[in-house]
């Protein structure tokens, strides 16, 4: 793979990252049916995959309404062959329901990282970690 092509597939995800740092889903569900392959996969810690466009709409759906505020800080972003590597922070003041819970009013700063995999320009997989524990920690909906 090209360097011109991993210079592309960086541009491609900053594109996604500006889209959800607006905190509009409408922009951010615009973003999605554009960068995103119709039959992109999200591959989860229980080793299935599930259609990426789905989850991703409703990842954001779930994440605006419990942190309206939600920032993502893009750390390093690090490109080879067909792959990026993001390594981000997430920041946000949980105003709105989540998991269940009514809301904390507490700020949450956690980690995250992905690996993506694009094909004709669009992501086609995506494998993420995110710190769950540190962010419900955070919240005081588990024990320190």
């Amino acid at each position: 793979m090209s360097t011109a092509q991993e210079a592309r597939n960086k541009e491609t995800y900053h594109r996604f990252h500006e889209a959800i740092n607006s905190g509009d889903l409408e922009v951010i569900s615009k973003a999605i049916d554009e960068l995103i392959h119709p039959d992109g996969r999200f591959h989860t810690a229980e080793g299935t995959a599930v259609n990426a466009v789905q989850v991703q709409r409703r990842i954001w759906e779930v994440l605006l309404r419990a942190y309206p505020d939600i920032r993502i800080a893009l750390e390093d972003l690090i490109a080879e062959e067909d792959k990026i590597v993001a390594r981000q922070t997430v920041t946000g003041t949980n105003s709105g329901e989540y998991r269940g819970m009514p809301p904390t009013g507490k700020s949450v700063t956690y980690h995250e990282i992905f690996i993506i995999r694009f094909a004709d320009g669009q992501i086609i997989d995506i494998w993420g970690v995110v710190d769950l524990y540190s962010q419900l920690r955070q919240l005081g909906l588990i024990p320190a």
